[in-house]
């Protein structure tokens, strides 16, 4: 063991465990992004928001932007999300203790989070999109959002057991 600071003891295993618990959130975002792209084929707009960020990048409307390109920032987004709700679930540990109430409220965290940052970042850069499209599309990535979540939630909270 080694010490840090005059209160902060490093122990190793436990520099381990949270190493695994991200790569874990990494997995559990691949999954739920899985999970997701089984929603969007169903529900009216569902597969504009990666087209959005798409054409966010490129500068072009969402409608003409890069099908792969969409692909790639979404499961990209995705997998990277993964370890965020572990930090989440991290903070919510430390304030909750461990337990199905620190994982309930990183997953309460976390929608509006991701729900406010596509709604109120990235979507209003989209080019050529009216305001009746745009809320289509922004009640499609709640819905999206909240199967993401039920589905990483979940895993990560067994990986978390786990480790």
């Amino acid at each position: 063991m080694e010490s840090i600071g005059r209160d902060m003891v490093l122990q190793p295993s436990a520099s381990l465990s949270v190493a695994l618990l991200f790569g874990g959130g990494v997995v559990a975002g691949v999954a739920a992004t899985l999970a997701m792209d089984a929603v969007t084929g169903r529900i009216e707009e569902g597969e504009t928001p990666p087209r959005i960020a798409s054409g966010v990048l490129t500068g072009q409307h969402p409608d003409f932007s890069s099908r792969r390109l969409a692909a790639v920032v979404h499961y990209v987004a995705g997998a990277l999300t993964g370890p965020l709700f572990v930090w989440v679930l991290l903070v919510t540990t430390g304030v909750f203790g461990n337990g199905l109430v620190s994982l309930a409220a990183a997953a309460v965290v976390c929608y509006p989070l991701m729900v406010g940052f596509f709604a109120l970042v990235v979507l209003p850069r989209a080019k050529g999109l009216d305001r009746r499209r745009m809320r289509r599309i922004r009640r499609a990535w709640t819905v999206e959002a909240a199967v993401y979540l039920l589905v990483v939630t979940p895993l990560v909270g067994v990986a978390a057991a786990m480790v």
